[in-house]
């Protein structure tokens, strides 16, 4: 039998003073922040829309979904500030990140359920936590993020 595959890559970026993961094969791609059209009468997370090569992404920001404030990154950090478009189920949503960070390789034995007291994103929408020098790696459960009524709402505003 073969032996299971125990690790993960994740793709890291900074939203406010933390930092979070997600799993590289929800992770389509990574773009440059870029001109977003806004939409009336959207849900107040929803930034707008955006033109990704004649396919039209609806732009999410976490920070206002779950009241978190900007990272201050100064000049060299806004050069690592954009979208990641993730994929749901077959819908791309691009979200809003204050800073890429890398690509890592997570033994899953390392991830521990969050802690009680985290601040930001509710634990309902964390998979998990990786303990990291200065912190914690956040594992965000991308498919949590939003409920179906909510994702219902995006792609329509998306049409």
């Amino acid at each position: 039998m073969a032996e299971q595959d125990t690790q993960i890559q994740l793709v890291t970026f900074q939203i406010s003073d933390e930092l979070y993961g997600i799993d590289i094969m929800d992770v389509k791609e990574i773009v440059r922040v870029q001109d977003i059209r806004s939409i009336p009468n959207a849900p107040s997370y929803v930034e707008g829309l955006f033109n990704l090569r004649g396919e039209i992404i609806p732009i999410i920001s976490l920070h206002k979904r779950f009241h978190l404030r900007k990272a201050n990154l100064g000049e060299d950090g806004e050069l690592l500030s954009g979208f990641i478009i993730i994929d749901l189920d077959g819908m791309k949503l691009g979200v809003i990140i204050d800073r890429v960070e890398r690509v890592v390789l997570i033994d899953e034995g390392d991830i521990q359920p969050p802690p009680q007291m985290l601040s930001g994103i509710g634990g309902e929408y964390i998979k998990g936590v990786v303990n990291r020098e200065g912190g914690y790696l956040i594992i965000l459960d991308i498919r949590k993020l939003f409920s179906a009524k909510e994702l219902r709402k995006i792609e329509e505003i998306r049409r």
